[in-house]
């Protein structure tokens, strides 16, 4: 995966939450960790919407990559964590 056909999905479902992205990193093994923010504070249902429009984007069986999204106020394993819960 590419850093460039990965932010505009990040771009666009973070301004949908009224969020923007903070950091995006993206290392060789496809793992991507993505850090939101919003006034206020970003909370789980705003990491949860951008987690779920990548995972919508792109099938995760063919870009084999790992996503985590977090947020100032909720690191990336403690957003991992909640959402495995579901």
């Amino acid at each position: 995966m590419e850093k460039k056909e990965l932010q505009p999905v990040l771009e666009k479902a973070a301004a949908e939450r009224a969020c923007s992205i903070v950091a995006l990193e993206l290392d060789d093994d496809n793992n991507i960790e993505v850090t939101i923010d919003k006034e206020g504070g970003a909370d789980l249902a705003d990491c949860e919407y951008v987690h779920r429009a990548v995972l919508a984007a792109f099938d995760r069986d063919i870009e084999d990559y790992a996503l985590t999204v977090g947020t100032a106020g909720i690191s990336s394993e403690e957003a991992d964590q909640m959402l495995s819960r579901d």
